[in-house]
């Protein structure tokens, strides 16, 4: 976007504030470009992430500019009680309200919760037991409602608050150790006629989309938070189906083929389970809508869209057709110098994939990799990685941004790639 400071009213004016502006932008030195890795200064408060005076006026400017998407995930791990001795609703909120704080000395406006991890749920629910996150065990009632009092203190502190759910997962790696003995993986079990509707495959569980039965007790449990509560959006992450393996669904897509052949030739498996994430994303749509058609439902794919096609998730379709999502925000966890899927690739791909225009396209950006050893060391070559992302996102016409995870946005080794993002984003776009 090309912002103009002044107008010709002379010659003599243009060419004073021209030669100011020049001064200035000497003096800053500030490279929008993405492949050149040029630092901001550091703070003159190390210790303090997000807490410096040009931060802290950046966030006042960005504050007002809620077309922009300024979100950071809040995963389960960040709000787990079920290790600490005082389970207490004061000693959760205490735990919350230091991810709120944090969010907003870093100029968020959005915080995206994941409040359904294992068919379970940080909240009341009629469909999933209480989560072990916040009773301990899975099924115990924690003696307050933890997503209730999250809607309450992000909307008390001028935040949007969005549920995050994972529609698939059961458990993975005993994790949660114990299922409760009202979890429907243990119900299902035991009727024959839906004992394929939930699935062990290696060292987890998961249901399984290729029956309508599930696809519409997920859609009424992600109603259900609709319904209930004041949330400001509902998303599902990257995670349909764990495999490409066919011996995971093998029962169910035998007997669709074989019913498919009597009027036609069935889909291939990968098409397959393409339509039956896409028909689960459609219920789910139409769900939500049904309460409050206002309410944005999306999701956030892998990066990498081969990855999610693999996964069942036809993002192609997603992106360009009606009735599936209003986001996007596909997981760009790669720098610029990555040798598979360079950011900026990846970034032009997302925004030619996007086609409808009633779709808006966040990026998902990796907080969490800024200052480490990962992927060969390559972001430790600068400390405005994120900053030269953001300035990227705004010259592809994305709608924002949404950053992993809340734990990240404070520490030693995110501090100056935070400091310098959080100034990136003060910027007008």
């Amino acid at each position: 976007m090309v912002i103009r400071l002044f107008n010709r009213h002379s010659m003599i004016v243009c060419v004073f504030l021209l030669a100011i502006v020049v001064a200035v932008t000497m003096a800053v030195n500030f490279n929008r470009s993405p492949n050149l890795k040029t630092s901001v200064a550091k703070s003159p408060r190390p210790n303090e992430a997000c807490a410096t005076s040009s931060a802290a006026e950046s966030v006042a400017q960005v504050t007002g500019n809620e077309s922009e998407m300024r979100a950071v995930w809040v995963p389960y791990l960040s709000l787990n009680m079920s290790r600490d001795d005082d389970k207490s609703e004061q000693a959760f909120l205490n735990k919350f309200n230091t991810i709120i704080n944090n969010a907003k000395k870093c100029g968020m406006n959005t915080l995206i919760v994941q409040v359904r991890p294992f068919a379970d749920a940080l909240y009341k629910s009629s469909y999933f037991p209480w989560s072990h996150v916040v009773g301990g065990t899975q099924g115990v009632n924690p003696g307050y409602d933890p997503l209730a009092d999250m809607v309450k203190a992000s909307h008390q502190a001028g935040l949007k608050i969005q549920a995050w759910v994972n529609p698939l997962r059961i458990q993975v790696s005993n994790t949660p150790s114990i299922l409760a003995v009202g979890n429907v993986y243990n119900t299902w079990k035991k009727d024959n006629a839906k004992a394929d509707w939930v699935v062990d495959f290696g060292d987890g569980k998961y249901f399984n989309p290729a029956y309508g039965g599930v696809r519409r007790f997920v859609a009424d449990g992600v109603k259900e938070i609709a319904q209930n509560y004041d949330v400001d959006g509902i998303q599902f992450d990257d995670y349909f189906y764990p495999t490409q393996d066919a011996a995971f669904d093998r029962t169910a897509y035998s007997a669709y083929c074989e019913s498919a052949k009597k009027t036609g030739t069935p889909m291939n498996l990968s098409d397959w389970r393409q339509a039956n994430v896409s028909a689960m994303v459609s219920l789910v749509y139409q769900e939500i809508k049904s309460v409050n058609p206002s309410l944005p439902f999306g999701i956030a794919p892998q990066g990498n869209v081969q990855n999610d096609l693999a996964m069942g998730a036809n993002v192609t379709e997603w992106c360009s057709a009606t009735g599936y999502v209003d986001y996007i925000c596909p997981q760009l966890y790669v720098n610029f110098e990555n040798p598979v899927l360079p950011f900026d690739t990846a970034a032009k791909a997302w925004r030619q994939l996007v086609t409808n225009k009633k779709v808006k396209l966040y990026y998902g950006l990796a907080v969490y990799k800024a200052g480490s050893d990962a992927d060969s060391g390559t972001w430790k070559t600068s400390s405005g990685i994120l900053a030269s992302q953001v300035e990227y996102g705004r010259e592809t016409t994305c709608d924002g941004f949404m950053f992993y995870s809340c734990d990240y946005l404070v520490g030693d080794q995110t501090k100056q790639e935070v400091q310098n993002v959080v100034e990136a984003l003060g910027r007008s776009p």
